[in-house]
C-alpha cells in the first residue's frame, strides 16, 4: 500500500477534528477526498504529509512511518496545500530550480516539469505577476519536481479557468497511472472525471468509501410525480424496474427505480394507459452529488 491511515484521531483541546479514521490507497489509485468545509480534509492531509502530528494512530507512506521515519516518508510525497505557499518575488523558473536543488533533481528535468504543467510561457515571470490559476500550476510543478510516489493535492484546481481545468485534470489522470494520488475538491464533476474511488468525510469521520464504477453501476433513479387523481399502490407497482413507491401526498408519488434507463417515458405510458394526467414530474439520479448531500446534511 502506498498510503495507510490507521485509526487517526486529532484533538484540538476538547474539540475532535478527526475520529478514528482508517483507509488505505494503493499505487495507481486516484482517490477523491470529499467533505463539507470543516470536515477534517485539510487536517488529515497535513497529518499524512507530516506537517501535523496526530493525537492517536499511525500513517504509513510507501511503508515508512510519517512520525518515526519522517524524512524517508516525505521524500516520497509531493504536496500541494490548500493555501499555496510560494516565494512571490522569485521568478517561476528560479523558484522551481530552487525546489529541484533541495531534492537533488537534475536541472534539465525542471524544463520538462514546466512544460508538463503548462508554464512554459510564464517561466520568465515573477510569481507575483501570475494569476491565481498559474500560481496553482507553479505549486503543482513544485509538488511534482522530485517525481514522488505519492501526490497529496488539497483543492489543486482552485482558480483555474475551464480550459486550464481540462489540462490539469488530464495531467492528474496521467500522473495517477504511476503514482498514488489523494486530492480534495468541492467539484463533483471533477471527481467523476478523474477518480477511481471517493472517500467522503463528515465531522471528522469517514461516512463513505466507494469505488466510482460501482457507484455509477448501482445508481438509482428517483421520479417524483403528481397525477390529477389519486392512484392506488397496486396499480403503481406494475411500472417496470420499480424498486419502491411512496405516496408522499394524496395524488403524488416518489418512485425509485433500480435502473439507469430514463424511466419518464414508462411513467407517461402508465398515466396514458390509466387515463391519468401528469401535473408535475421531476427526475433525480442518485449520483455522487446526491450521495454527498444525503451523508453530510
Amino acid at each position: 500500500m502506498s498510503i495507510e491511515v490507521k485509526n487517526i484521531t486529532k484533538l484540538y483541546g476538547n474539540q475532535i477534528a478527526l475520529k478514528a479514521v482508517n483507509f488505505t490507497i494503493k499505487k495507481g489509485e486516484i482517490v477523491g477526498f470529499l467533505g463539507p468545509n470543516g470536515a477534517g480534509k485539510s487536517t488529515l492531509m497535513k497529518i499524512i504529509t507530516g506537517y501535523l502530528k496526530a493525537s492517536e494512530g499511525t500513517v504509513l507512506v510507501s511503508d515508512f512511518d510519517i512520525v518515526t521515519q519522517k524524512l524517508e516518508a516525505q521524500k516520497r510525497i509531493g504536496y500541494l496545500p490548500e493555501h499555496n505557499p510560494l516565494y512571490l518575488e522569485m521568478y517561476v523558473k528560479e523558484y522551481l530550480l530552487f525546489n529541484a536543488s533541495i531534492y537533488k533533481t537534475p536541472k534539465n528535468e525542471v524544463k520538462e516539469i514546466i512544460a508538463k504543467v503548462g508554464l512554459t510561457s510564464e517561466a520568465h515571470k515573477k510569481i507575483n505577476q501570475l494569476s491565481k490559476g498559474y500560481r496553482q500550476r507553479v505549486g503543482l510543478a513544485a509538488a511534482l519536481i522530485h517525481k514522488p510516489e505519492v501526490l497529496i493535492l488539497d483543492e489543486p484546481t482552485t482558480g483555474l479557468d475551464p480550459n486550464q481545468l481540462v489540462e490539469i485534470r488530464h495531467l492528474i489522470k496521467e500522473e495517477g497511472k504511476e503514482k498514488t494520488i489523494l486530492f480534495s475538491t468541492h467539484i463533483m464533476q471533477e471527481v467523476e472525471a478523474i477518480c477511481d474511488r471517493v472517500i467522503l468525510i463528515n465531522k471528522g469521520e469517514i461516512v463513505a468509501d466507494k469505488n466510482l464504477l460501482e457507484l455509477k453501476k448501482n445508481q438509482e433513479q428517483i421520479i417524483e410525480v403528481e397525477f390529477d387523481f389519486k392512484v392506488e399502490k397496486q396499480f403503481i407497482v406494475g411500472i417496470p424496474h420499480l424498486k419502491s413507491a411512496d405516496n408522499s401526498f394524496s395524488t403524488s408519488w416518489i418512485l425509485t427505480f433500480d435502473t439507469t434507463e430514463d424511466m419518464r417515458s414508462k411513467v407517461f405510458d402508465f398515466a396514458h394507459e390509466n387515463g391519468l394526467k401528469i401535473l408535475r414530474l421531476v427526475t433525480i439520479n442518485k449520483n455522487l452529488e446526491s450521495l454527498f448531500r444525503s451523508l453530510t446534511t
